[in-house]
């Protein structure tokens, strides 16, 4: 088995990487001072480098790559922001991949040429004020009127609300209790009855927005179903590609946090020598190279099992929660080789800190992510409800 990257993956790394520091680094800074996303300017740049969209179809505006290709590209960007990577997420990772695999023609058509050329950000909406990780307590109710499909409801916790021109939004479509009545429904920003709650603000996360969607007699085309009553166990296996690129974010905040720290215990002089000649420096350096690497290969392993497809549940939660913990430990080891340094703004450790306990919470919790590791070791799912 070969674990080395092909030439032509380690170019489009090493051209990633290179236009990253080039070009994003002051636009990275203004995001995080600002907190607002990334303008339609770079989405447009990003574009023109067939970044968004790297492993959707060429027929549909993308770079027909592989999603190793994607998750390349992505860690790349994402190692200087997570905001500025965040329209290649949703490009690469979001739930435009549920409407490439179960979209209909007319969905496909419209939003993924949309998607790749930076138009448009896709966004995808799922949790409400009564479900979170208890998603299929979902009450946002779509109901289909000859040739429309009317919702109503709140939605809440979708990161690019307010700022996405689209939205995936998982509703209840049926009387069917649980995921056998939950379904969705493609809606754009601005139609009658659609509106947002006062912006949330986070502990980091800067410049992706976040805030309550109200629906309220929204009528939108029954073409805009994307699958309807009975089709929640497809976006889930849509949702396992989402935590690939979960696992990227945090993997780029651990590593970019790792590259800053290395070099700075290689330049600052403590007791007449670098930091790095302590033994105890060298020990807290190799632990954090340790789960780098083996949440890389996690990675690497769920993204090239899926091949052009989707990967098993199994696969991307065990990623994403080893990345998700990984990303917590190492940027945490990383200010604390810093010192005082490492906790002020002045320097990015703390940003990155920020952003590393978000990615645990984002996609699914740690803590259900090892559920699912369990359901699928003994091929089965466990009902967590009260009796």
């Amino acid at each position: 088995m070969d674990f080395s990257l092909s030439a032509e993956q380690r170019a489009l790394q090493d051209a990633a990487r290179q236009f990253a520091q080039r070009e994003l680094t002051s636009i990275a800074k203004e995001i995080e001072e600002k907190d607002e996303p990334p303008s339609l300017e770079v989405r447009k740049r990003f574009a023109e480098l067939g970044y968004l969209g790297v492993n959707l179809s060429a027929d549909y505006g993308g770079a027909g790559g592989s999603h190793l290709d994607a998750v390349l590209v992505l860690e790349e960007i994402a190692k200087v922001s997570i905001g500025v990577a965040f329209p290649i997420f949703e490009s690469c990772f979001g739930p435009c991949l549920a409407i490439a695999h179960f979209g209909n023609d007319h969905l496909k058509n419209w939003l993924l040429p949309a998607i790749c050329s930076g138009d448009m950000v896709l966004a995808v909406s799922m949790s409400e004020p009564g479900a979170g990780s208890a998603l299929t307590d979902l009450t946002t109710k779509a109901s289909i009127n000859e040739d429309k499909v009317v919702i109503n409801g709140t939605k809440r916790w979708c990161s690019g609300a307010g700022h996405s021109e689209a939205y995936v939004v998982y509703c209840r479509m049926s009387d069917d209790e649980g995921a056998k009545g939950i379904g969705a429904v493609i809606v754009e920003k601005g139609m009658d009855g659609f509106s947002f709650g006062k912006r949330d603000h986070h502990m980091g996360f800067r410049g992706i927005y976040s805030a309550d969607m109200y629906f309220d007699n929204v009528e939108v085309p029954v073409k805009n179903i994307l699958v309807p009553a009975g089709g929640f166990s497809k976006l889930m296996d849509a949702f396992d590609l989402e935590r690939c690129g979960n696992t990227t974010m945090s993997l780029a905040v651990a590593q970019s946090a790792f590259d800053f720290v290395l070099d700075y215990t290689q330049e600052r002089n403590q007791f007449g020598k670098p930091l790095i000649d302590f033994q105890a420096v060298q020990i807290q350096l190799a632990e954090m190279k340790l789960k780098l690497d083996a949440a890389r290969l996690l990675l690497y392993r769920a993204v090239a099992n899926a091949e052009q497809g989707l990967p098993s549940i199994a696969d991307s939660s065990i990623a994403k929660c080893f990345a998700n913990e990984m990303a917590r430990e190492v940027t945490g080891k990383a200010m604390q080789l810093m010192g005082g340094y490492g906790y002020s703004r002045e320097f990015p450790i703390e940003r990155k800190m920020r952003d590393s306990w978000g990615w645990g919470i984002a996609g699914g919790t740690i803590d259900i992510q090892k559920v699912n590791i369990t359901s699928a070791l003994v091929g089965r799912r466990f009902n967590q409800r009260a009796k």
